[in-house]
């Protein structure tokens, strides 16, 4: 799960950088925010839940300082860092999530293998049947 995060928040970062590039953004604040971002990205395999709060307090900020964005941040990452992030899921995105979770859990419990993409994929094709 770790290496998803991290290749999610590399993902994001690239996104970031190119909003730099295209001038978007007010340059030195933004490059003070990717420093942040850095350290968050260096932080994270060392000690991932002492990382928890900076994550949360970054996605959060990526959220409301690039609204143009807003729609490209991993629903992962949201999950992932919880928290305030929680605050920009929708209830049945949540419901989505946690029964992902409890869907891991029951996988290690058992000492089944778990594909949390595919996982991910058969719960929400499944959630669209039952709305349809």
């Amino acid at each position: 799960m770790l290496d998803h995060t991290l290749a999610l928040l590399s993902h994001l970062r690239s996104i970031l950088v190119a909003l730099g590039e295209a001038e978007q953004v007010p340059e030195e604040s933004h490059e003070l925010f990717l420093e942040r971002f850095d350290e968050l990205m260096l932080q994270l395999p060392v000690d991932p839940i002492e990382s928890q709060y900076l994550g949360q307090d970054i996605l959060c900020q990526v959220i409301s300082r690039y609204p143009q964005i807003a729609h490209l941040v991993p629903r992962d990452l949201l999950w992932y860092f919880a928290g305030d992030c929680l605050h920009f899921m929708p209830d049945d995105e949540i419901d989505l999530y946690q029964a992902l979770e409890d869907r891991r859990y029951e996988a290690e419990q058992n000492d089944e293998p778990f594909d949390w993409n595919q996982e991910k994929q058969l719960l929400a094709l499944s959630n669209q049947d039952s709305k349809h």
